[in-house]
């Protein structure tokens, strides 16, 4: 059985499964067989030829004994097992590497989000060269704590959008599919926790590779929810800042040094009137070096990110 050829691309081998599904699993016993057979049906019935990595990121419940318990049920799932708890961003940073499949997939096992619309994804990159990612924007915020998850996830996507320079309809879902090849020189940015899927993205815009928004559907997940609002929400931020400053520092650092520059001359104006002689005060002196420290830092980066071999 070989993948449908629908845009005139060669033919995949039985033996090299078309599309890799990671799927990072932490304390999801009561679930996460569920999850498995909904993606699996998906795709047996989508025609696509596929394995499915499930990665026990070290649960505490028991999680990898249900999914080897059901392994023999699904001949296209690999399971491997984390020693210690790596993080999701680790399970899909390592899965990603192994996937044998050209067509990555990330998602997750808690039943939040539309898992039999997986081959939708699969197909847009099957059908459309041009596009090499597709991320699954929800149209609904289900999580936890969602009075303060609403505003504090508007304002980080705001902020991502301003600096990538285009609209970002969903920054952080965690159902995307993208082409391993385009993704490859990336996986190694990926930090451990949820904000990896911040960091694919950023990638995916910051480098001119296109990305493709489907809309979906999200429910309230199963089971207890991993995030914490505090400490997840200042490192989603942090990997937004970071990642447009590997790939374009200038678009971070140079507004503030612009500003700064500008509010000396001005400051350097009102001193000279103020004082009807050549008189800088030490705030204006300051602010107007400051701006040059940070627009020369601004610049050293953009060299550095320019001569950089990838």
């Amino acid at each position: 059985m070989s993948t449908p050829d629908t845009s005139g691309s060669a033919v995949i081998p039985a033996d090299t499964p078309y599309v890799t599904i990671v799927l990072p699993c932490y304390n999801e016993q009561d679930h996460v067989i569920d999850e498995v057979e909904r993606i699996c049906a998906a795709m047996d019935s989508s025609g696509y030829t596929y394995e499915l990595l499930a990665v026990d990121d070290c649960s505490t419940d028991e999680t990898l004994a249900r999914l080897r318990e059901a392994a023999p049920r699904f001949p296209h799932m690999r399971i491997k097992a984390f020693h210690r708890n790596g993080g999701s961003g680790t399970v899909r940073r390592i899965g990603s590497q192994e996937a044998r499949g050209e067509i990555v997939v990330w998602t997750d096992a808690d039943m939040t989000y539309p898992n039999e619309r997986i081959p939708e994804l699969v197909s847009i990159l099957d059908k459309d060269p041009t596009v090499d990612q597709v991320v699954g924007a929800r149209t609904t915020e289900e999580g936890s704590h969602k009075f303060l998850r609403v505003p504090a996830k508007w304002f980080i996507r705001k902020v991502a959008e301003r600096l990538a320079g285009q609209k970002i309809p969903d920054l952080n879902s965690g159902l995307r599919a993208f082409r391993k090849s385009v993704a490859r020189p990336y996986l190694r940015l990926l930090p451990p926790g949820f904000s990896c899927v911040t960091t694919i993205t950023l990638a995916f815009l910051s480098n001119q590779h296109d990305v493709y928004y489907l809309p979906i559907e999200y429910a309230k997940r199963a089971g207890k929810s991993k995030f914490g609002f505090v400490s997840d929400a200042y490192r989603y931020i942090l990997q937004v800042l970071r990642m447009i400053m590997y790939f374009n520092p200038l678009k971070v650092l140079m507004p503030p040094a612009i500003w700064l520059v500008g509010i000396g001359f001005v400051k350097g104006l009102f001193d000279v009137v103020t004082h009807r002689t050549i008189y800088l005060t030490s705030n204006t002196v300051v602010t107007f070096l400051s701006g040059l420290l940070i627009g020369s830092l601004a610049l050293l980066a953009d060299l550095i990110v320019r001569s950089r071999a990838e």
